[in-house]
């Protein structure tokens, strides 16, 4: 159990450690995403002050109907967004186009035409937090990397479970921190954030792979319902517990959408959402109005399912209904469900947000402490598990230690810094900012294999501390906004951002700081020392 967990622990954690450093800043990717396009702060302001029953929704559901008759009129399923929070309160259609993909268009909510993509004056394209929400759980691979990435987390269920196996006094050991004594400070260290978060850890891990199922098992769907997007389709669509009819080739005009909308608000208690409709135009036609969940809705249930209410379009009566948190198909869907919001965090608000952050970090300390643990033991003394190569391959662990640690928390940070530096008007500009990210993780590799182990971090750490305690001045330079007037416009978002950057900042330059007057730990013994001379 101890060489297992050592080794199946070793070789995934510098993945892992990117999934849990990466997986913990996608839990506020909202908030990134905000910080990363300043040009729509204001617009959202003014959208937050804007209240829905200020709206002409019959309007707007009226112009949304019209442009897709006119340009989708032989979709499946229309959706149409009247007042889409995300978007400025603006007016927003979907449709799932010939190749069966998910497709969008922004409408001006006066002429209901389709607006340009620059149609906010010049904002910048990025990707915003979804990247490190994409990076988690698909390396930007996909789908390769999610099979990696499920690869990597059942391994680290292996390693879990030896290391529970394998600690025998853990519980103990997570009371005990013994500072500055090499590499006991390091186990314990390593024990204290596995047991910590060790229910967080075989939780996040485990939904993980339940909410990927369909992808990672499919050998069942398949057999039953057949292979392709229309197959996945139906099968979740049963899961769910949804009833969807052929169409029947019978013309049908879309009824007027306010009665319906207004009623379903009475009935859920929400207000509306999004509108979507299954076989528009035809004899089939089925309208559902889903709801918005409100803050306050978070805290009272896990599943994070709005409400939703199902017409006839032709009759107009009502189909199904579906209160806030609830699921239709019985109890796997909801086992479903749940297990996707506790994954996601969908419940609990701000706090919990914060709760799977913090462990999330946590995760990946653990991972890092028992990456470096493990160099740390073999610098006392050699274990020479891979015979003449052995000092080779120690120091390809030590330079893939830095970069995977420190050098991905650069990577990160330079993100940010890549959107405020790059132009606003540059060709694939998105596609640039995800470069940087690369290039600099990349480069932080090479760092780490041309200079000695501690100088390294040094180095790596000093810079990822200068990166982040200046991102504040890198946003006044730029933009002229900083956290002061951020938090006097209770843009709390933004605040929040630049603040965090401070802390991890302050945090990497007192680790630089120590490791600038002090070795990672105590020189090997003379002994060590000559058998690693003689290895080399």
């Amino acid at each position: 159990m101890a060489w297992l967990h050592t080794w199946v622990g070793l070789w995934f954690s510098w993945l892992l450690f990117a999934v849990f450093l990466t997986g913990s800043l996608a839990v506020f990717s909202e908030a990134i995403t905000h910080w990363m396009t300043p040009e729509h702060q204001a617009a959202e302001a003014q959208a937050a002050q804007q209240t829905p029953a200020k709206v002409d929704r019959k309007r707007r559901l009226e112009l949304a109907v019209q442009y897709m008759t006119r340009h989708h009129p032989g979709a499946g399923m229309w959706e149409i967004w009247p007042v889409d929070r995300f978007h400025d309160n603006g007016l927003v259609a979907y449709w799932f186009d010939k190749n069966g993909q998910y497709a969008d268009a922004e409408l001006d909510p006066e002429t209901g035409e389709e607006l340009a993509e620059d149609a906010h004056g010049g904002a910048r394209a990025t990707l915003g937090g979804t990247h490190f929400v994409d990076f988690h759980y698909t390396l930007h691979a996909d789908p390769i990397g999610l099979w990696i990435v499920a690869f990597a987390a059942v391994a680290m269920l292996v390693a879990m479970v030896s290391g529970v196996v394998t600690h025998k006094r853990i519980f103990k050991d997570f009371f005990t921190f013994r500072a500055k004594k090499g590499q006991r400070s390091w186990l314990d260290a390593h024990n204290a954030t596995a047991v910590l978060t060790l229910p967080f850890q075989f939780m996040i891990v485990y939904t993980g792979l339940v909410i990927s199922a369909v992808t990672l098992m499919p050998a069942p769907m398949v057999a039953a319902y057949g292979s392709g997007m229309e197959a996945s389709r139906q099968y979740l669509a049963e899961l769910m517990g949804e009833d969807k009819p052929a169409p029947t080739g019978t013309p049908l005009a879309v009824p007027a959408l306010e009665p319906l909308v207004a009623r379903a608000e009475q009935m859920i208690g929400q207000s509306a959402r999004a509108i979507v409709i299954h076989n528009p135009e035809d004899g089939a036609m089925r309208i559902g109005v889903y709801g918005w969940n409100e803050p306050a809705t978070q805290h009272t249930s896990i599943s994070s399912t709005s409400g939703m209410v199902a017409f006839s379009g032709a009759t107009g009566e009502v189909l199904r209904m579906r209160q806030p948190g609830g699921v239709h198909g019985g109890a796997a869907p909801l086992t479903h469900q749940v297990m996707s919001d506790l994954h996601m965090v969908k419940f609990g608000g701000l706090a919990m947000k914060w709760l799977y952050f913090l462990c999330g970090v946590a995760g990946a300390a653990m991972m890092g402490t028992g990456a470096v643990l493990f160099m740390v033991k073999r610098r006392v003394k050699m274990g020479n598990e891979f015979g003449a190569a052995t000092v080779r391959v120690y120091r390809l662990i030590e330079g893939l230690n830095v970069a995977a640690m420190a050098g991905l928390a650069i990577a990160c940070i330079a993100y940010l810094w890549a959107n405020r530096l790059l132009p606003v008007s540059l060709p694939q500009r998105a596609g640039w900012e995800i470069r940087v990210f690369f290039i600099v993780w990349a480069m932080t590799l090479a760092h780490a294999w041309l200079c000695t182990p501690r100088r390294a971090w040094i180095w790596q750490l000093g810079l990822l501390s200068a990166l982040c305690l200046l991102l504040p001045v890198l946003s006044l330079l730029t933009l002229g906004d900083h956290p002061v007037a951020q938090i006097a416009r209770g843009d709390w978002e933004s605040a929040g951002v630049e603040l965090t950057s401070l802390a991890a900042g302050l945090l990497a330059g007192w680790a630089a700081l120590r490791l600038r007057n002090q070795s990672l730990s105590a020189p090997p013994p003379r002994k060590a020392r000559a058998q690693q001379e003689a290895a080399a």
